[in-house]
């Protein structure tokens, strides 16, 4: 026994010596590795590849030590976009090149990118792009390029938006497993996979309504870029006329049709660089990291604060992909309290979430509101509960496709009673009151029980409304009209009182320093969020989240199907979010 003791002692030893080793090597390369900054050489292209840029905002930690382990190659867009406006003024930068460009931002987050690219053209320089093939969404960006490339066996995906909605109804009679659902709003179709076995008429008009608007949105800027009348692009979409390089080319939806040799050729030209010389390349990431390190600090004391809200809306701490309570309310008082800083602005891109914790934040905005004005700038989506917590704003920015409203709310009770009488288990209650027993999935339920949860559902959805009508200068009658669950579009939304001005981050923070009275300042961004050990050990490289394995292994489509299943698992309590899963092909 003492042998086999002294073995397992050895062996724990060894492992936390290793243990200590690793990470001793990792923090003497975070305290002395030096800073991350590359050298921009004259004469310099920034190529532009937005795959690894998924958010926002990258984030930031109260705590050091989480800082020294994360990963330092995370900027967020308006890091990126900050950098692209820093590129204008830059005399070694002569253009940006956006070369295959691969990412999982949405259409909003490219409309504000789309028009950093353009207002870089207005300098003087030159923004090319070329892709082996352009997703309709990766074409909406490229499209401003003064000059679009192909490649010969390439392809471009051109024909108008689309969406698809799974139903359930039939798989839960012959599974046995049901979802009891309890909601209000006729348009709230986020439940309605689990009572129909198809699209109401309801919910087709917004989803129509919302696809065409975002897509004059969407094909109105490539009109302006391209040069072409908006009848002949969707012409093009239509008839499928655009689906070949060859065909793209004689579109004019793209200019060039060549290899990616040749293109980088051509640039080579345009810089004069001679012989066998390569031409001077920076990454996107690297000179957003330079921009972010060595920018001249604002000398300004005047603040505006920017408050990243991204994410689904759960109870909680929350980080850079979910809006938690603690990080909103917490910054929204450390922003409130610092007497530097003057106004705020709540950048939004949220489709909702839990109801109790939307109400939580709307209350820090509504107190804050009383000292410094908050504006609110929406990104992607800021649908039902993301609108909840935008509706008592100051002022309300939205992009024209912005997808917003969904002013309603709804609850979801998984029952197994069906499936459990299949396989022969009966579930029995014994409880001292009426009332006393918690719901069970596994016994029907009950109408009493029913009756008390939709009664909870009315009074969330009648005080959201309230707190609209209130935010927005309008009768419970009038917000009730366009609510609903109705979802809507932002170029609609400004149309029936829902937001007050078509914009971008940079508008939302030009108008809260109007309001503020303020015309030299910086900003400062916020959360700063609370983090564990545990969380820092799944930021190390070879701590693979089991997320990304599962999408590894089965792919992203499969992936997202599971993830809608564990996101309706996961949502106790009532709920405002967005009606549906909405993916925009």
């Amino acid at each position: 026994m003492k042998f086999l003791g002294n073995v397992i002692a050895t062996v724990v030893g060894i492992f936390v010596f290793i243990m200590f080793f690793f990470f001793g090597i990792i923090l003497i390369g975070a305290i002395f590795g030096g800073d991350d900054t590359v050298s921009v050489k004259g004469d310099s292209v920034i190529e532009l590849n937005l795959k690894q840029i998924q958010n926002d905002y990258a984030g930031k930690y109260k705590d050091p030590w989480v800082t020294v382990f994360s990963d330092k190659k995370e900027v967020g867009l308006t890091d990126v976009i900050n950098a692209i406006e820093a590129a204008k003024k830059d005399d070694n930068i002569k253009g940006i090149s956006i070369l295959n460009d691969e990412s999982s931002l949405g259409l909003a987050q490219y409309k504000d990118l789309r028009n950093a690219l353009e207002s870089f053209k207005k300098s003087g320089k030159f923004v090319w792009a070329y892709a082996n093939t352009y997703s309709q969404k990766e074409y909406y960006l490229n499209s401003v390029a003064n000059t679009v490339y192909i490649n010969p066996a390439g392809d471009l995906d051109f024909k108008g938006l689309s969406s698809e909605v799974m139903f359930f109804k039939d798989f839960q009679d012959k599974s046995g497993i049901h979802m009891e659902v309890i909601r209000h709003g006729k348009y709230k179709s986020a439940v309605e996979p689990f009572l129909e076995n198809k699209m109401s008429d309801a919910n087709r008009e917004q989803v129509t309504a919302l696809l065409n608007s975002i897509w004059t949105t969407v094909s109105s800027d490539i009109s302006k870029s391209r040069n072409i009348p908006l009848p002949k692009l969707n012409e093009i979409a239509n008839g499928l006329l655009a689906r070949t390089p060859e065909m793209a080319k004689a579109q004019h939806l793209v200019d060039i049709v060549a290899y990616e040799d040749v293109y980088h050729n051509a640039i080579k030209k345009a810089l004069k660089v001679t012989g066998d010389d390569d031409y001077n390349k920076i990454s996107i990431l690297d000179y957003t990291r330079n921009n972010v390190t060595t920018a001249l600090t604002n000398s300004a004391t005047d603040q505006i604060a920017i408050i990243y809200a991204q994410g689904e809306i759960q109870s909680g701490e929350g980080d850079v992909t979910v809006i938690g309570e603690g990080s909103m309310r917490r910054s929204l008082q450390e922003a409130r309290k610092d007497e530097d800083v003057k106004a705020i602005v709540l950048r939004i891109d949220s489709p909702g979430g839990n109801a109790l914790t939307s109400d939580l934040i709307w209350r820090e905005i509504e107190i804050t509101k009383k000292v410094k004005p908050v504006v609110v700038s929406m990104g992607n989506y800021a649908a039902s509960g993301g609108y909840y917590i935008a509706c008592n704003a100051n002022k309300i920015f939205a992009e024209s496709n912005t997808i917003t409203g969904s002013i309603g709310v709804f609850g979801i009770l998984p029952n197994f009673s069906p499936l459990a009488n299949k396989l022969g288990i009966n579930t029995e209650q014994v409880k001292t009151h009426e009332n006393s027993a918690n719901y069970s999935p596994f016994v029907p339920v009950d109408e009493k029980f029913k009756a008390f949860t939709l009664e909870g559902v009315e009074h969330i959805y009648n005080t959201f409304v309230t707190h609209v009508a209130e935010g927005r200068k309008m009768t419970f009658a009038q917000v009730d009209a366009i609510a609903q669950g109705r979802v809507w579009s932002g170029s609609e939304a400004l149309k029936i009182g829902l937001v007050d001005k078509i914009g971008g981050l940079n508008d939302a923070i030009a108008e809260a320093a109007k309001i503020a009275k303020i015309k030299s300042y910086s900003t400062q961004n916020y959360p700063e969020y609370e983090k564990t050990f545990n969380d820092l050990l799944s930021n190390l490289p070879f701590a693979q989240s089991k997320e990304a394995f599962i999408k590894e292994e089965i792919g992203e489509e499969n992936y997202m199907l599971i993830e809608q299943v564990k996101r309706l698992q996961k949502q106790k309590g009532i709920q405002a979010m967005l009606p549906f899963g909405l993916n925009i092909k």
